[in-house]
Parts: structure tokens; sequence; C-alpha cells
């Protein structure tokens, strides 16, 4: 079924999928997060997400959050290093009635001082639980060896000093500077009419004042590998492999999406999981991760393993990399590497929240939703030779970087 879409004069962009499920979603995506933070603005797109709910010029955050309660719906939002989201899941006749409720916490609300204060001991309870998680941790640290120097790397949730030093002045600054409505988009998927779902998107959103960016982000360039060990109050070693990757925009970036399926994907038979977890034993938990930006990515391999195990571990991942470096793949491993992933993204998209948020994300970076056969399309014309070629880019071993959490008991 096709994308519908739809741009207010104010430049918001709509793009609505019918479908007919007896749910629909919606969500509010716009085009900043943590790396459009300055320095002395870490955790402000973060604290942002939190304090929206907290009261707008007609609302109290009590009748923010039972709005769609009271009729059976679910509201929520995220921060991510480029988006700030809010979405919701709702019958389809409360179409009105979650727009206008987005336009309302979006457009006018009022960050209160009171709220505001109770907010930030909320969030830094949030930093403590992650700071107590280090198999998360870990996640977020890797991010800020790679990304060095550079708004990228820095933790999505901001510090405990700067927390709590945010007030409502510095909300509205932020928020002024950095959510324009050319970067706006808003994105569903349900069994609604289009020409109604823009009507009601016009009567809502249609007024906002007309917000263009006029800046580009600062991209990140300089990466020098490194290594680091940090010792911990952990059970068992935590150690992260990573490397910068292609970014979103990058001809090979949905190369590389296959080739990290092999790899270490969400599959029970990946290269990692059976040729360390299968074989040895050594393992609970081994992945590999790749996550492309607007002008850049990572690729990351995280595994957890008794300390005892931990350099066998590291020893038999870079053994599994160097085999995607030097041996193409056959012609039938290429295609049943071909079919899991084809079948993995059709699994994908029979969730719809999952669609509509994929939906948004690629019309904020692309301004285009491409259909599920087109992907299809580009993983079949994938060579071996082209993920041999990636393969040595990527894993090069003089460009990867090491992180390591163990306890200075072991």
């Amino acid at each position: 079924m096709e994308y519908l879409r739809h741009t207010l004069k104010n430049g918001i962009r709509l793009v609505h999928k019918p479908v007919s499920n007896a749910v629909a979603h919606c969500a509010l995506m716009v085009n900043t997060g943590s790396r459009d933070e300055k320095e002395s603005e870490q955790g402000m797109a973060h604290f942002i997400e939190h304090t929206i709910f907290k009261g707008t010029k007609k609302r109290k955050s009590f009748h923010i959050l039972s709005s769609l309660e009271n009729v059976g719906g679910e509201i929520n939002a995220f921060t991510t290093k480029e988006e700030t989201c809010i979405y919701a899941s709702f019958l389809p006749q409360y179409y009105d009635r979650t727009l206008e409720l987005f336009s309302d916490i979006s457009l006018h609300s009022q960050f209160p001082k009171n709220e505001i204060d109770k907010e930030k001991d909320i969030i830094i309870d949030e930093i403590n639980s992650y700071r107590d998680n280090p198999a998360e941790e870990i996640f977020d640290e890797i991010e800020d060896i790679v990304f060095k120097g550079h708004s990228m790397g820095r933790n999505i949730l901001g510090t405990k000093e700067l927390v709590k030093s945010y007030n409502r002045e510095d909300i509205l600054k932020f928020v002024y500077n950095n959510f324009h409505t050319d970067e706006t988009v808003i994105c569903s998927v349900g069994n609604f009419d289009f020409k109604k779902f823009v009507a009601i998107c016009e009567k809502h959103f249609g007024d906002a004042p007309t917000r263009l960016r006029n800046f580009k982000r600062e991209e990140f360039s300089n990466y020098i590998p490194s290594n680091k060990t940090e010792n911990k109050a952990v059970h068992q070693a935590h150690c992260i492999i990573a490397n910068v990757a292609y970014s979103a925009q990058h001809e090979n970036r949905n190369k590389l999406i296959f080739l990290n399926n092999i790899l270490g994907g969400p599959g029970l038979n990946t290269r990692l999981n059976m040729g360390i977890r299968e074989k040895y034993g050594f393992c609970y938990n081994i992945e590999s991760n790749y996550t492309p930006y607007s002008d850049t990515g990572i690729l990351s391999i995280y595994l957890g393993t008794d300390f005892g195990s931990l350099e066998k571990t590291i020893k038999l991942t870079h053994k599994e990399l160097g085999k995607l470096r030097d041996k193409k793949l056959g012609s039938l491993q290429l295609q049943r590497a071909k079919q899991q992933l084809i079948g993995q993204i059709a699994i994908a998209q029979e969730s719809n929240v999952n669609e509509m948020l994929s939906m948004g994300k690629s019309i904020l970076v692309y301004d285009k939703v491409d259909p599920i056969e087109t992907m299809t399309k580009e993983l079949e014309e994938i060579k071996s030779n082209e993920i041999l070629e990636i393969a040595n880019e990527v894993f090069d071993p003089n460009k990867l970087s090491m992180l390591i959490y163990k306890s200075e008991k072991q």
C-alpha cells in the first residue's frame, strides 16, 4: 500500500499509510537530538522530552497524560542523537484528539518551574539507573571514544550537574534555536482517510509560525582508534569493539546492514553466535550493531563473558572478522543471507508502530519512503566481492577501537 504525503505551508511534512487495522499510530518527529546540544546544554533534548508533558496554556500535566489514556490510547516519547519524537497509539476515531494534543504540547508547553524541578529528580534517577547497567552504559561510552571531542559522542541523558542547573529560559532558548517546522514530520499508520488526516493536521498545525533551519550540523571527521580498559564492580566482563561506519546517505549503507546481519544481527545463526556462543559456550550475549547517522555512523560488536574467557572470546571475535575480510561469501551463503534479511525486514514491518516511526525517520533523512520492494531489489543485487571490500574497510584491525569493563578483583 502506498505512502501518502502532504506538506503544510509552514514546512511541516505529513506522511500517512492507510491500513485496515483496528488501532492507529501517529508520531510527531523533529530532526533535533543530543548532537545538536552545545557543551553547556548536554541532556537538554532529553530534558525537553520529559518536561514537554508537564503543562500547556490550557492543560496541566494530569490532563495531558489522561487525554488519550481516558479513551484507551497510549502516548510516549523518546530522544536519540538526532531526533526527538512524541508518538501515540489509539483507536482511529481519536485522530483529532491525538493531533490536537500533539499540537498543544509541542507548540504551547509552558515548562512550569515546579514541574521542571520535580522532573530533574526523575532524570537523575534515570541517569543512576543507567549507570547501574554496564551492558547499556558501555554502548554510550564507546560512542564517546569513537566520536571523541564531538557532540555525537555525548550521553543523551546529560550529566547530573547540568540537569540540576537547567531552568525554563534554557529550555525555551533551546526549543527556539533547534525546533523548526521544515525539520518536523507528522507520520501516521491507521484506518483513516488521508484527506481527513491532512485537514486535521491543517487545523492544529497549519497556523504554527514558519521557522526554517538556517544552519548545518557540525560534521564528525577526525576518528582516532583507541583502546581502553576500566575497572568496575561488574560480575562479568563487558567488551565492545567498534569503528566509524557509513552515514545514512552513503551508497554502501544497505550493504553494511547486510554484512552486519551476517556477522551478529538478531538471528541465532550469525557468525558470532554460531562461532563463539554455540561452539564454545563463552557468551550469553554476543551481537553486532550498525547505526547510521546523517553524516557518519558506527559499527560495534558487544560481548559479555566470564573474566577468564575474555581474552579467548576477543580472539575468536577477531577470527570471525578475519574470515569476512579474507574470504568471499559463496553463492549459496550469499543467497541465504539475502533471504534471511529480506524476511526480517518483512516481519519488522508487521509492527505498525515500527513502520510508522521508520516512515517519519525516512522523511527526515531522505525526504522519501521507499517501499519494501525497493529495499528487496537493492539486497538482491548485492555481490560477494562488494561485501568483501566493505569487510576489509570496516573491520580493518588498525581502525578498530575497543572498550572493556572488568572487575579490579579479577
